[in-house]
C-alpha cells in the first residue's frame, strides 16, 4: 500500500518535475515552478489513466518506458531532463485484413501490367513501313533459315543408320544380360551425337550469317535472332528425342508405345517451335520492320493460340496420362510410388498453370518471358533429375544390409540388427531432406523463394545450424546406446572360449540395467533436442519434479513395489526360471519387472504378484534339493528284514546312472523313526541337485515297492473292532473283540 500511495503522488505531481507524459502532464517547464498548474478535472484524469494503462499493457512500450524512467533517474541535475515519450503502439491486423492487403497489392500490380499492355497496343509510336527494306531482309532471312534447316536435316539423316545400329547393339546386350550399362551408354551416346550435330549446324549457320547479312546490321540482327531461337528449340527437341525417340524405338529409355511416342514428340515439337520462333523471331522482326503495335498484337495472338492449344492437349489426354502414371507407380519403389501417384492427381493443373503463366509473362514482358520460363524449366528438370538419382541411390542402399562376422554376431547378437536399423533410419531421413531441398530449389528456380539468401542469412542459417546440432546429438546418442547395450548383451551370452552363461540373477539385473539405460538416454536426448530447437525445458523439468512428487505421494504402493523388488533382486532371492512358493502359490517364475513377478502354476494359471505383497517365499533351486522318505511297515514284521529290504532298494537305485548323477553324496539311513500300535516307520534321506528331488523320490518309491514285495514285508494292516448289537431289554454283555 505505501508504494501505491507514492506512485499516485508522483503521478499527480509530475508537472512539478519537468517530465512530460502525454495525457498525464500538462507540459509545464522548470521556469514555471512558482506558478502551480491547475488541478486536472475528472475527464483528464481518466484519459491519463487510460493512456498509462495502454502503455503498460504493451510489453515493448512498457520496457521502453522503464528504460526512459531509469534514464531520467540517472540524469545529472545540471543537464536537461529528457522528455519521456511512450512508443507508438502498432495496431495488430487480423488475418482477413492481411489477406485483403495482399490481394489489393497483387491486384494493383496485375492491373498496372494490363494497363501497360494496353498502352503498348494503342499508344506505341508509329513507324513507317518500307516494303523494299522488308523484302530484302526477308529474302536474306529465308535463305539462312532454309540453309540451316536443310543442313541439319541432312546431318541427322546421315546419322540415322548409326542410331539404328547403336539401338540394336544396346538392346542385344541388354537381352543377353552381359551388362546393364550398354543400353544406357548407347542412349547417352546418341544424345551426345545429336548435340554435336546441332553444334556443327550452329557453326555453319554463324559462318553463313557473316556472308549473307549484306553489310546490314538489321539483317545480321534478325539472322542472329533466328539462330539463337533455332539453337534453343532444337536443343529442346533433342531432349524430346531422348525421351520419346519416335524413329528409333531401341534407343527409347522408357516403356512407351510407338503411337504415343510419335504423338507427343510431334505435338511438343510443334508447340516448342511455335513458342520459340513466334516469340523470339517473329515478334521482334514484326516490331522492328513493320510496327511496334502490330508486333505487340502478334505476340498476344500467338500466345493466346498456343495457350488454348496446350490446354486442349492437356485435358484431351488427361485420362490416358493419369493411367500411365498410376501404372508406373505400381511398378516403382514405395518411396517413388507415393510421389508419382500424387503427381498423377495434379499433373494437368500444373501443366495448365505453366502455360497460363507463360502466356501472362509473354504478354507483360515479351523480351524476357521465354528466357525466364525456359531457364526455370531446365533448372527444374535438372533439380528433379538429380533429386531422383540421389533418392534412388538412397533407396537402393536401404534395401542392403550390413553383415557382421560370425564371431562378432556370436559375441554381440543384437549389434547387426541395431546397426542396420540406425543406418536405415539415417538413409530415410537423408531421403526426406533431399526432397525438402529439391522443393526449395524448385521454388528458387521459379523466383518464388530466394533459397541462397535464406541459406546464408537469418532463419536459413539458424535452421541449418539446428539441424546439424540435432544430427550430432542423435548420432552420439545412438553410438552411446549401441555400445552400452552391446556390452550388456555380450555379458548375457557365452563366448567362443566356452565362457558359461551368466546366472539367472545376473541376466535379470543386466536386463533391468539395459532397460534403465534406454529410458535415461532417451529422456536426456529428448530434453537436449527440445532445448536445441528453442523450447525452454526449465518449466518441463520443474513440472516433472512436481509431477514426480505428486506421484510419489499418490502411489506409495507402486514405490514400495519398486523398492522391494530392487532389494529382492540384489539379495538374489529369485530369478527367472526358479520354482518358488509365494504364499499359497507354487510355480515357476516366468517374468520379473521392477513392479511385480509373474508365476506360472503347474495347472497353467499365470499369477502376477506385486513385490510389496511378498512377505516370505520359498525357492527350490537354491543350492541343493532334499528327499526325506518315510515308509510304514506292519508292527508284526521283522524290523531287520524290513531294513535290509530298504537298503537293497536304495543300493539298486544308486546303481542307476541317470539317478546316481542326481544324488549328491551318499544316502543316510535313520532306521526306525516312529512306532505306533499298528506300524513302525523306516526313514532314508538323500541330498540331490536342485529341482531333482522329485525325480529321485519317484524312482525310490518304485524300488522300495519292488523289494518290499520280494521280501514279503507288509504294510500296516487297518484293524476294526466289531461289537454285536445287544438284545432289546437286556443289558449289553462284554464279549471278545473281533479283529
Amino acid at each position: 500500500m505505501p508504494w501505491i500511495l507514492v506512485f499516485l503522488f508522483c503521478l499527480f505531481c509530475a508537472p512539478a518535475q519537468a517530465v512530460t507524459i502525454p495525457g498525464v502532464t500538462t507540459g509545464a517547464s522548470a521556469s514555471q515552478e512558482k506558478a502551480p498548474p491547475p488541478e486536472p478535472d475528472v475527464e483528464q484524469k481518466k484519459a491519463a489513466y487510460r493512456a498509462l494503462a495502454d502503455v503498460l499493457e504493451n510489453d515493448t512500450s512498457r520496457q521502453e518506458l522503464i528504460e526512459q524512467l531509469r534514464k531520467v533517474a540517472d540524469t545529472p541535475p545540471k543537464e536537461q531532463v529528457p522528455v519521456i515519450t511512450p512508443p507508438e503502439v502498432e495496431d495488430q491486423k487480423t488475418v482477413l485484413e492481411n489477406i485483403t492487403d495482399v490481394g489489393r497489392h497483387y491486384g494493383e500490380a496485375l492491373s498496372s501490367r494490363f494497363a501497360q499492355l494496353y498502352r503498348n497496343l494503342i499508344g506505341s509510336p508509329h513507324k513507317a513501313f518500307n516494303p523494299q527494306t522488308f523484302s530484302n531482309a526477308a529474302s536474306h532471312f529465308l535463305i539462312l533459315a532454309a540453309s540451316v534447316f536443310t543442313l541439319y536435316w541432312l546431318l541427322r539423316l546421315c546419322a540415322w543408320p548409326l542410331y539404328l545400329k547403336m539401338g540394336r547393339w544396346g538392346r542385344k546386350k541388354n537381352r543377353e544380360k552381359s551388362s546393364w550399362l550398354h543400353l544406357p551408354l548407347m542412349i547417352s551416346a546418341a544424345f551426345v551425337i545429336d548435340l554435336l550435330l546441332l553444334a556443327l549446324t550452329l557453326f555453319v549457320g554463324q559462318v553463313l550469317i557473316e556472308t549473307l547479312h549484306a553489310g546490314s546490321k538489321t539483317i545480321a540482327f534478325q539472322q542472329g535472332l533466328f539462330l539463337n531461337a533455332f539453337a534453343l528449340i532444337e536443343f529442346f527437341k533433342a531432349l524430346l528425342r531422348l525421351i520419346f525417340c519416335p524413329r528409333v524405338p531401341d534407343l527409347r529409355p522408357f516403356t512407351i508405345q510407338d503411337e504415343s511416342a510419335k504423338y507427343w514428340a510431334v505435338r511438343l515439337s510443334i508447340l516448342s517451335g511455335l513458342i520459340g520462333y513466334g516469340l523470339m523471331v517473329a515478334v521482334p522482326i514484326i516490331s522492328n520492320q513493320v510496327n511496334v503495335q502490330i508486333g505487340a498484337l502478334a505476340n498476344v495472338l500467338i500466345m493466346i493460340c498456343i495457350t488454348v492449344w496446350a490446354l486442349y492437349l492437356i485435358f484431351h489426354n488427361k485420362r490416358a496420362i493419369t493411367e500411365s502414371l498410376l501404372h508406373l507407380a505400381d511398378r516403382s519403389l514405395t518411396f517413388f510410388s507415393l510421389f508419382i501417384r500424387a503427381f498423377a492427381l495434379v499433373w494437368h493443373w500444373l501443366a495448365s498453370a505453366y502455360f497460363i503463366v507463360l502466356c501472362f509473362f509473354s504478354l507483360f514482358d515479351p523480351g524476357n518471358s521465354l528466357k525466364f520460363m525456359m531457364g526455370a524449366t531446365f533448372r527444374s528438370l535438372a533439380i528433379i533429375g538429380i533429386a531422383a538419382f540421389v533418392s534412388g541411390l538412397l533407396s537402393r542402399w536401404l534395401s542392403k544390409t550390413i553383415t557382421l562376422s560370425p564371431h562378432v554376431q556370436r559375441n554381440y547378437p543384437e549389434l547387426q540388427k541395431r546397426v542396420n536399423g540406425w543406418i536405415s533410419v539415417s538413409l530415410k531421413v537423408a531421403r526426406i531432406l533431399t526432397v525438402c531441398v529439391a522443393i526449395m530449389l524448385l521454388l528458387n528456380a521459379w523466383g518464388l523463394f530466394d533459397f541462397w539468401n535464406w541459406l546464408h542469412n537469418g532463419a536459413g542459417e539458424k535452421t541449418v545450424d539446428v539441424l546439424i546440432r540435432i544430427a550430432l546429438i542423435l548420432f552420439f546418442s545412438a553410438i552411446g546406446w549401441t555400445l552400452l547395450a552391446s556390452l550388456i548383451e555380450n555379458r548375457l551370452v557365452s563366448d567362443v572360449h566356452g565362457r558359461p552363461l551368466p546366472s539367472a540373477r545376473a541376466r535379470t539385473l543386466l536386463t533391468l540395467c539395459r532397460n534403465a539405460l534406454a529410458v535415461i538416454i532417451s529422456t536426456i536426448t529428448i530434453m537436449i533436442l527440445l532445448s536445441e530447437i528453442g523450447v525452454n525445458i526449465a518449466p518441463l523439468l520443474a513440472g516433472a519434479g512436481a509431477l514426480g512428487l505428486a506421484i510419489s505421494f499418490g502411489s506409495q504402493t507402486l514405490v514400495k513395489d519398486i523398492i522391494t523388488g530392487v532389494f529382492i533382486q540384489f539379495e538374489n532371492g529369485m530369478n527367472t526360471g526358479d520354482l518358488v512358493t509365494i504364499g499359497p502359490l507354487t510355480g515357476t517364475v516366468e517374468r520379473m519387472s521392477i513392479r511385480s513377478v509373474g508365476v506360472r502354476q503347474d495347472t497353467g494359471a499365470y499369477h502376477i504378484i506385486p513385490w510389496s505383497s511378498i512377505t516370505t517365499f520359498a525357492n527350490f533351486v537354491r543350492g541343493i534339493g532334499s528327499v526325506v522318505a518315510n515308509y510304514d511297515v506292519d508292527r508284526h514284521e521283522d524290523a531287520e528284514k524290513a531294513k535290509q529290504a530298504l537298503r537293497a532298494a536304495v543300493e539298486e537305485l544308486m546303481e542307476m546312472e541317470d539317478i546316481r548323477g542326481l544324488v549328491i553324496g551318499e544316502p543316510s539311513f535313520a532306521g526306525i523313526v516312529g512306532l505306533t500300535n499298528t506300524a513302525f516307520t523306516l526313514r532314508v534321506s538323500f541330498t540331490t541337485q536342485p529341482l531333482k528331488q522329485w525325480t529321485v523320490r519317484f524312482a525310490l518309491d518304485s524300488m522300495v515297492k519292488k523289494h518290499f514285495d520280494l521280501a514279503d514285508v507288509r504294510a500296516p494292516v487297518q484293524t476294526y473292532q466289531l461289537l454285536p448289537a445287544p438284545a432289546s431289554g437286556t443289558p449289553p454283555t462284554p464279549e471278545e473283540p473281533t479283529l
